[in-house]
């Protein structure tokens, strides 16, 4: 599994696609939070809905890359359709831990803040929460489950905006609303890592209905 992580992350990085969502990541970061001199739970917040948008277009851009034929080889190759759907996963999980690396650090380079550890282990798990959920979105509006991909992006924008705004619909709105009402990072870790297993839940489910969808297509 190894082996076919590193595969999916170079095949993408060779492609360049990751050049655009990375760039609206970082872009969206230095404008939210740029000279902010808020509490960090809020900052860290902002950075979150960033990643979220970033993630599922990681997604659909990392399922994307080859057609049919060569997916079929590379399924030959894995042993199973399951083993490459995880890897590809596995592979934008990568992508996701280095921007979420990059999410805690630019905005302490960004505004006058002093982090504690709590402010950076909440960082982490609210950008993993996006991030999984993001990423289960991909999955479902990805080539596997859609062949066309404009009705794909529609259903996308419909659920990222659902999983941002819709009150209570999804972990990332319940978590995102206690983080931007909060001065004490301590105060919501346990809910954040609630809401961390929560996407979880998401992504697991998101990885079984594109699953048996691209198989029962076959």
């Amino acid at each position: 599994m190894i082996a076919l992580i590193r595969y999916m992350f170079t095949v993408l990085l060779l492609s360049q696609r990751y050049l655009a969502p990375l760039l609206l990541f970082l872009g969206l970061v230095t404008v939210l939070t740029s000279s902010d001199t808020g509490p960090l739970a809020a900052t860290y917040a902002a950075v979150a809905g960033a990643m979220l948008l970033c993630s599922a277009w990681l997604t659909m851009a990392s399922v994307g890359l080859e057609d049919q034929s060569h997916r079929s080889v590379i399924v030959v190759s894995a042993g199973s359709h399951l083993r490459v759907l995880l890897g590809t996963v596995g592979a934008v999980a990568v992508w996701c831990l280095m921007l979420t690396a990059a999410g805690l650090v630019l905005p302490l380079m960004l505004g006058p803040h002093v982090p504690g550890l709590a402010d950076l282990t909440l960082g982490t798990e609210a950008q993993l929460t996006c991030a999984f959920t993001g990423t289960a979105v991909g999955l479902i509006c990805s080539r596997l489950v859609f062949r066309r991909q404009g009705y794909a992006l529609v259903l996308a924008l419909v659920l990222l905006l659902a999983a941002l705004v819709g009150k209570g619909v999804s972990p990332v709105n319940i978590m995102l609303t206690r983080l931007q009402n909060v001065s004490n990072s301590t105060d919501v870790l346990v809910s954040t890592s609630v809401q961390l297993i929560a996407a979880a839940g998401f992504l697991t489910a998101g990885v079984a209905i594109t699953q048996a969808i691209n198989l029962r297509k076959r």
